[in-house]
């Protein structure tokens, strides 16, 4: 089969050149790329992506699909569908299903599950230890062998060094980067929102910025002395963003990732005791929120990842104590990212590739993603940027709909989806 993404603006933050090509696909892979004037190779579907961005398959770092254990918050088929109508063709979701993935079958059940949904690729992050219980050290090899591309115990963190350090050096002979939720429970135990002037306000325990900032120094000192990777996960502080600003500086392997609504929203939104405000981390002060925008500019974060977290909506119907943390992420992200980086001139459009797919690539060691080079696989995410549209919860294809972002208008959003070389997702405006 052959296939012509035809008139559309290439952006590949890995290539040496960003415009006036058209992309020939053959057989689930870019063979070439083509100047607009050369006509149509014999055989070849067309695609016309005049006036529309071309880009490599944008890689989601950072999701939670539910599945096995909780398929009544998402299930791997639902979130792979909410993925590719948000413009990513490939998904890692973090290891708190019940049980835990923390072995090789249930890394390869996921894997299964998401080819089965023929939607986006699915790439599991493993367990760092057994249960997520933080003790005994989960069969990472094993693991990797199933499909997994790095470990972590995501909303549970390691709490004790030692085991950090074991893990990390596990870790290490088996390339895995370790990704930590950094988040000191001894400081932030109980709290429902950032510890600070509003939390006081609101009479609700606060989860202080301390709790991340200790946690991301204790991970990137481990990284420094033991040589492994370490990903940050879902960065919120200006204390953890300058201890990985000050790691690069010194060559130690650390990474991080920001999401959309720590760069969107500060604590204030909090102030009406809506429970989709409710995240961990929380939504920070404004004083963090500048210091995310000044490290997505000035190249210190790396990724954009969403934590896409589906809940019930009887889950978060509940009092804002007792409701759990965390809101979907994958249908907005685009849009997000176009209203408070792109047209606020916070980043560039090869800058926003870069944060959402050959950054990602990059760090999950993702062979022949996050580019659109000819022999690459062709994921490709295709963006209008003055597609004027908006968010509904109720048309999410998510099945949970806990968004803050219901009735938001945006400017630029992904309007097809290409995951080896099939269309997955194309937009369709409302009537």
């Amino acid at each position: 089969m052959k296939l012509l993404i035809h008139n559309g603006h290439l952006i590949d933050p890995a290539a040496p050149e960003n415009t006036g090509k058209n992309v020939l696909i053959e057989d689930g892979r870019v063979a070439a790329w083509l100047d607009h004037g050369e006509g149509v190779p014999e055989g070849a579907e067309v695609f016309d992506a005049s006036g529309l961005l071309v880009a490599p398959g944008f890689i989601d770092m950072h999701v939670h699909l539910r599945e096995p254990g909780q398929e009544h918050k998402e299930t791997i088929a639902s979130g792979c569908a909410a993925a590719v109508a948000g413009g990513w063709t490939s998904v890692c979701p973090m290891p708190n299903t019940n049980p835990v993935n923390d072995n090789a079958a249930i890394t390869r059940y996921m894997i299964e599950q998401a080819e089965h949904a023929g939607m986006a690729n699915v790439f599991p992050i493993g367990a760092i230890t057994k249960s997520s219980d933080g003790s005994e050290l989960a069969e990472m090899g094993e693991m990797k062998a199933a499909g997994a591309v790095a470990v972590s115990d995501d909303g549970r963190p390691v709490p004790n060094a030692g085991i950090m350090r074991r893990a990390m050096q596990y870790a290490k002979d088996f390339g895995l980067p370790v990704i930590d939720h950094c988040e000191d429970k001894s400081l932030s135990k109980g709290g429902v929102m950032h510890e600070g002037r509003v939390s006081l306000l609101l009479g609700l325990k606060g989860m202080p910025a301390l709790a991340e900032d200790l946690d991301a120094v204790r991970d990137i000192i481990l990284a420094k002395e033991t040589g492994a990777h370490v990903h940050i996960a879902h960065v919120s502080t200006k204390g953890a963003i300058e201890a990985v600003r000050r790691a690069k500086n010194d060559h130690i392997s650390v990474t991080c990732e920001v999401t959309p609504h720590h760069f969107t929203l500060t604590d204030k939104a909090v102030e009406g005791y809506d429970t989709n405000y409710k995240m961990a981390p929380p939504l920070r002060g404004e004083e963090h929120v500048e210091a995310i925008i000044e490290g997505l500019r000035d190249g210190t974060i790396d990724a954009i990842a969403t934590d896409h977290a589906p809940h019930h909506t009887d889950e978060k119907a509940l009092e804002f104590d007792r409701a759990p943390f965390g809101i979907t992420g994958l249908e907005t992200a685009v849009g997000l990212t176009f209203k408070e980086l792109i047209e606020k001139g916070v980043i560039s459009l090869e800058r926003l590739v870069e944060l959402c797919s050959t950054n990602p690539a990059r760090i999950f060691n993702l062979e022949g993603r996050g580019t659109l080079r000819p022999g690459s696989i062709a994921d490709i995410t295709i963006i209008d940027p003055d597609r004027k549209w908006t968010y509904r919860n109720a048309d999410s294809v998510s099945r949970s709909k806990n968004s803050p972002f219901d009735g938001w208008e945006f400017t630029g959003r992904a309007v097809a989806t290409f995951v080896n070389g099939k269309l997955v997702y194309k937009f369709t405006p409302p009537a």
